[in-house]
């Protein structure tokens, strides 16, 4: 190419919008999203459905970059340390994005300010789930038992947002329920299918897998309604009024991405989100669409980081 010709065509590359340069301008380099917990839980699963079928609606090719631990924060860290051009976005549940706030000392980001809100991905909830040959069959039953056993009854967790229902249950039951860290959901189930592991709260998709294997028994679901998915499966409010702790997930990136960027990205998603394979495919998981563009999930991403400090403080939770 000579002079010429390269200004002409900088010129031209200058004067496209943001989003069209960076398709034009990427040669095929695909978008990294983040996904701060383990492959198979319902963070990476809704992850994977949503972005295959996003690619198709605005032709950018996108791959999941699984980094957990730090109830998130690891993953987070390095999205929120990322150039914000498009390339390295995060797909974050409620515990990277809101929860983790009222629970992490020193945790080095803010999701208020250090990341740039996209859009909702999905909607679903934890499901209470004790071995299938256990004497417990019912919510009441596990709360019976474990007040004959206080500090004794072992139940896993992953991240901050189900170390909190574990502590709300103790506190609206007068539980000493034993909170036991991992690095993952599917470690839990691992480990009360083996025994080592009274209980576990999961996604309603492993959840579901695990009923329909004979492995695990499904006690209540930690939504204040009974999830549509699993309407047999009683809400954890129908026997403690007031009990209410959804799951979500959203789709964030650097602070600093432009608006173009944002919008690609997001008008995409929430197309995406009415189609029927993706509707389906999340009702196969115990999940449904959070449909929020930019705005309203960055209002979302700021109350319920409040709610979470006021639950941490009713639940006598210190940051840790």
């Amino acid at each position: 190419m000579n002079k010429r010709s390269f200004v002409k065509a900088l010129g031209v590359a200058l004067a496209l919008p943001e989003s069209m340069a960076w398709s034009q301008s990427a040669n095929g380099r695909p978008v990294r999203v983040v996904v701060p917990l383990p492959a198979g839980s319902s963070n990476d699963y809704a992850t994977r459905v949503l972005l295959n079928l996003v690619g198709a609606v605005n032709g950018q090719n996108y791959f999941v970059d699984n980094k957990p631990g730090g109830n998130g924060g690891i993953g987070t860290m390095d999205v929120v340390r990322s150039v914000p051009d498009g390339f390295t976005l995060l797909c974050g549940s409620n515990s990277p994005l809101a929860a983790n706030v009222a629970f992490v000392k020193n945790m080095g980001y803010d999701p208020r300010k250090d990341l740039t809100p996209i859009a909702g991905v999905s909607l679903t909830n934890h499901v209470l789930m004790v071995k299938s040959d256990s004497q417990i069959r019912t919510l009441a039953e596990f709360i019976a038992y474990a007040k004959t056993r206080p500090g004794k009854v072992s139940v896993g967790y992953s991240t901050t947002a189900v170390q909190t229902q574990i502590a709300t249950m103790n506190h609206l039951a007068g539980l000493q329920l034993l909170p036991i860290p991992y690095r993952g959901s599917p470690a839990t189930i691992t480990d009360v299918i083996g025994g080592s592991l009274d209980a576990t709260l999961t996604d309603p998709g492993n959840a579901q897998a695990q009923v329909k294997a004979g492995q695990l028994r499904a006690l209540a679901v930690t939504s204040l309604k009974r999830n549509p998915t699993t309407p047999d499966w009683p809400a954890i409010s129908e026997t403690l009024p007031g009990f209410d702790f959804p799951s979500w997930n959203a789709i964030v990136g650097p602070a600093g991405m432009s608006s173009e960027l944002v919008a690609r990205v997001s008008d995409a998603v929430m197309k995406v989100q009415k189609q029927k394979e993706l509707i389906e495919k999340f009702a196969n998981h115990g999940t449904t669409p959070l449909v929020m563009g930019p705005g309203d999930l960055k209002s979302f991403i700021e109350s319920e980081t409040t709610r979470w400090v006021r639950l941490a403080r009713d639940a006598k939770i210190l940051p840790e």
